[in-house]
C-alpha cells in the first residue's frame, strides 16, 4: 500500500465535526466519499476502505486552516485517477478531489508520505487559535462564522495570567474529557492572549495614495493562541471559556488556579461556543524521526 499525506482546510460551520457519523455531514465522511468517487472504489470494498487518519479530530463547528490526514491506498487504485492527465499521480488525485469537494473544503496538496509517517501520532505539536470580538472590538459581520462575539469588555492582562498557568505538563481534567483508555495529561508549550493591532490591509510603502486606508480584517480582535503536543476533547474551548470568565470578572484567578490544581470536570469550566476556534498548524519532526515519534506518543502519559 502507498501512504499518502493530505494537507487541507475547511470551514467547520456546515459540518458535525471531523469524524464520520451515520446520516450526518462530517469532514471525514465528505472527503472519503469523494475519494471513493474519484478512485472508483465501491463504498463497501473491504480491500480498499479508503479510511482517513487525521492529526486532530475537530468538533462540530470548529474550523481548520491547516489540517493533515493520511490515507493508505494500493498503487493500482491510485493510478486510476491519472487518466489522460500528464501530471504525477498525486497531483492528478489532488485535482480530481478539488473538482468534486464542496466549497467549504479545500485540498491544498496530496503527496506520498515519508516512511514512518502517521498524521496523528507523528505530530510534534498542534497550534489552535480562538478569535473573539469583545466590547472593545468593532464587530465585522463578515467574520461571524469564525469569530465569537462577546458583549463584555475583557481584561487581556488577567486572561494572560490565567493562560500562563497552563504552560507545561499538566492534567487538564477540569477542562477536557479523555478518550476511552486515554488521559487528559498534555504538555502546553505556549498559550497567550493578544489584541490584534489596527493595521492597514496594505503596508504604507505599497500604498497608492488613497485617502482611506482599508484596515486588516482582524484588526482589534482578541486572539488566543495555544500550542501543545496534543489536545484532549474540548480542551481548547474549555480553556478559552474559563479565560473569558476570568477576563470579564465573573471568575477569579484563584478559581482558575484551583481548576488547574484539581483536575475534576464540572459545569463551570465547560466549553465555549465552537465557531471562534481554528486549527492553524501541525508540526512534524524530520523524516528519520517520524516512526520513533509515533511510537513514543502512543504511550499513555503520566505526571512526574
Amino acid at each position: 500500500m502507498t501512504r499518502l499525506r493530505l494537507d487541507l482546510a475547511y470551514d467547520g460551520g456546515g459540518f458535525f465535526g471531523w469524524a464520520r457519523q451515520p446520516e450526518l455531514r462530517t469532514v471525514q465522511g465528505t472527503i472519503e466519499d469523494a475519494l471513493h468517487k474519484v478512485l472508483r472504489v465501491p463504498a463497501d470494498d473491504a480491500d480498499e476502505p479508503l479510511r482517513l487518519t487525521v492529526a486532530g479530530r475537530t468538533d462540530t463547528g470548529v474550523h481548520a486552516s491547516h489540517q493533515v490526514a493520511h490515507l493508505d491506498v494500493s498503487p493500482e487504485v491510485l493510478a486510476r485517477c491519472q487518466g489522460h492527465m500528464d501530471v504525477p499521480v498525486c497531483e492528478a488525485l489532488a485535482r480530481r478531489l478539488k473538482a468534486v469537494l464542496p466549497a467549504d473544503i479545500v485540498m491544498h496538496r496530496v503527496s506520498v508520505a515519508p516512511d514512518g509517517f502517521d498524521a496523528r501520532f507523528s505530530a510534534l505539536e498542534r497550534t489552535y487559535v480562538y478569535r473573539v470580538a469583545d466590547r472593545s472590538s468593532e464587530v465585522d459581520p463578515r467574520l461571524r462564522g469564525c469569530v465569537l462575539r462577546v458583549d463584555e469588555a475583557l481584561d487581556v492582562d488577567v486572561m494572560n495570567a490565567a493562560a500562563a498557568m497552563t504552560i507545561g505538563l499538566h492534567d487538564f481534567g477540569s477542562f477536557a474529557t479523555p478518550n476511552p483508555g486515554g488521559t487528559t495529561i498534555r504538555e502546553v508549550k505556549a498559550a497567550y492572549w493578544r489584541r490584534v493591532p489596527t493595521t492597514p490591509l496594505v503596508p504604507e510603502e505599497l500604498a497608492m495614495g488613497e485617502a482611506y486606508r482599508t484596515p486588516s480584517l482582524e484588526s482589534g480582535l482578541l486572539v488566543f493562541t495555544i500550542v501543545a503536543d496534543a489536545f484532549a476533547r474540548n480542551m481548547v474551548r474549555s480553556l478559552v471559556g474559563s479565560c473569558v470568565k476570568v477576563g470579564s470578572g465573573r471568575k477569579s484567578l484563584d478559581w482558575f488556579a484551583g481548576k488547574m490544581a484539581e483536575p475534576v470536570r464540572e459545569g463551570s469550566s465547560g466549553p465555549i461556543a465552537p465557531q471562534g476556534l481554528t486549527l492553524e498548524h501541525i508540526a512534524y519532526p524530520a523524516d528519520d524521526q517520524l516512526a520513533s515519534r509515533a511510537e513514543a506518543i502512543r504511550a499513555v502519559r503520566t505526571l512526574p
